[in-house]
């Protein structure tokens, strides 16, 4: 798989998110909905109100990271608004994991499983095969803007690695400070979905740096 660019609505102009949407269905390739709920990261995002008014309009596939204590309560809801792919954090689902990766399956969506840069990349391992794909998180989840973690690096090339042993097709997703100046590597370690926020958003011309970051 060509290796894809998943701009962040969290970054987007919420007072002309519109126009955003309309720019990622044009020049992106995936609409990333980061959904926070206050409790298991100290943030609150945007719920459905949000979420179903994007449904409207999006032609780009969409995907959900749900940062939230209780992710099963709404695996029914985003699929009944076309949400192509849906993640949620291991430290919130524990040994349901698995459960809720064939719950998400049953809805006929992708499922995911995340974990913030603090929790060994290992705990993953399990889930390799069952989970179409992992996000690795190269911030701590619950804020936008923050400072690239070096260590996800060699954390993103242990993962890879192991699912190339395994010989799955599950992909990886990286999500936080991913940006011009080391998106590059981030394609060279295994990478193949960035979630890009700022970086997008923040730009003089989003379309442009969109291309960019994909390396066209």
């Amino acid at each position: 798989m060509a290796f894809q660019i998943a701009p962040s609505i969290l970054a987007a102009d919420f007072l002309h998110l519109e126009k955003d949407i309309r720019l990622i269905n044009d020049c992106g390739d995936i609409i990333h909905l980061d959904v926070m709920d206050g409790t298991l990261v100290p943030n609150i995002s945007f719920g459905f109100s949000v979420i179903d008014q994007v449904a409207g309009i999006a032609t780009a596939p969409m995907d959900a990271h749900l940062m939230v204590v209780h992710p099963e309560k709404w695996f029914a809801k985003l699929a009944s608004d076309r949400v192509s792919m849906c993640s949620f954090h291991y430290e919130a689902a524990g040994r349901s994991t698995s459960r809720h990766i064939e719950s998400i399956h049953a809805l006929g969506m992708k499922a995911g499983v995340a974990i913030n840069p603090d929790v060994p990349v290992e705990k993953l391992f399990p889930y390799i095969g069952k989970a179409d794909y992992m996000l690795v998180m190269s911030v701590f989840a619950g804020f936008g803007g923050q400072k690239f973690i070096a260590e996800t690096y060699e954390r993103v090339a242990r993962l890879k690695a192991e699912i190339a042993r395994r010989g799955a097709n599950t992909l990886i997703q990286i999500d936080g400070g991913v940006g011009a100046g080391n998106v590059a590597a981030v394609r060279e370690c295994g990478v193949d979905i960035a979630v890009a926020g700022s970086s997008v958003f923040g730009a003089q011309d989003p379309a442009a740096a969109i291309a960019a970051l994909r390396g066209v």
